[in-house]
């Protein structure tokens, strides 16, 4: 008669977790291997903080199938595809391959569009998210502005199939998530847009990133903007222009160094008020400007 296997001390199997991530160069190795720990048991990580602390044990079942995740991720697969969820602001997200993963630097660009939202004079006013991916920025808009009429555009097959579940999931009844080549996306909204928001690729084509996680596993329609990076801005300033109304603003996230040239096509193509904006670690982050 075979022996059963005898559970794991969870404290244990978290040191042996955090210890195998930080020899794969992981970047936090201790909250992955309790955010892997919390998925497995169905909590969150403070409630495996707290079971760790009172020495509790981790069935063998549990145990192979966290070993299995700490594998996957050693092999540097992002955490959120390990999980299928990414926090976003309030939200929780569903995410997987085909789509980029939100960052919390996004949340910095979502906070300008819904603050320039917020302040718009119209009672309804209408936001646009161009190229939403997840959805992220558009559901934070239309969640945490209500009175707001927010629209998403999309154009990439395998994006949208996780956009439309983050539609679904969140709920907003004022959100509506369109399949359409953002260069002629809502031409009923044309000169009626008081927000123009986008997370565009913006990675020059020859900067290829040096996170594995990145590098291999989110999508390159979403990472790389040609040899500059700036093609999708070029477009999205023209789009800008024909959606927002006199007063509209444009809200672009992009890369520390590219806040001038951003600026520069901007008042080029006739935007007013440009002006690069830094996140919470003080890198330029997002460009605005204002329809004349």
């Amino acid at each position: 008669m075979t022996s059963p296997t005898p559970a794991t001390p969870l404290a244990e199997a978290l040191r042996h977790a955090v210890d195998r991530l930080a020899a794969a160069g992981v970047p936090d190795p201790a909250v992955d291997a309790e955010l892997l720990a919390a998925f497995v048991l169905g909590t969150g990580r403070g409630g495996v903080q707290a079971a760790a602390i009172r020495g509790d044990a981790l069935p063998a079942e549990d145990a192979a199938r966290l070993d299995g995740l700490v594998a996957r991720r050693a092999a540097r697969e992002p955490l959120q595809h390990l999980t299928g969820t990414a926090p976003f602001r309030h939200l929780e997200l569903r995410v997987g391959p085909g789509v980029f993963v939100p960052r919390p630097e996004t949340e910095v660009v979502a906070q300008l569009a819904i603050d320039a939202l917020r302040a718009a004079a119209s009672p309804a006013p209408i936001a646009v998210d161009l190229g939403t991916g997840s959805g992220a920025i558009a559901l934070a808009m239309a969640t945490e502005v209500p009175h707001a009429e927010v629209y998403a555009a999309e154009n990439s097959v395998d994006a949208f199939v996780w956009t439309k579940e983050n539609f679904a999931h969140v709920g907003a009844r004022n959100a509506h998530l369109a399949f359409i080549d953002l260069a002629h996306a809502f031409p009923e909204l044309d000169g009626r847009v008081s927000v123009v928001a986008s997370n565009p690729p913006y990675v020059p084509d020859a900067a290829i990133p040096r996170d594995p996680e990145v590098r291999f596993f989110d999508p390159p329609a979403a990472l790389y903007g040609g040899e500059d990076g700036l093609d999708v801005v070029r477009v999205l300033s023209g789009v800008g222009l024909r959606l927002a109304h006199p007063g509209g603003i444009i809200v672009i996230e992009h890369g520390e160094w590219q806040g001038e040239a951003i600026r520069g096509i901007l008042e080029a193509d006739g935007w007013r008020a440009a002006a690069t904006h830094p996140d919470l670690t003080m890198r330029d982050r997002a460009t605005t400007a204002l329809r004349p």
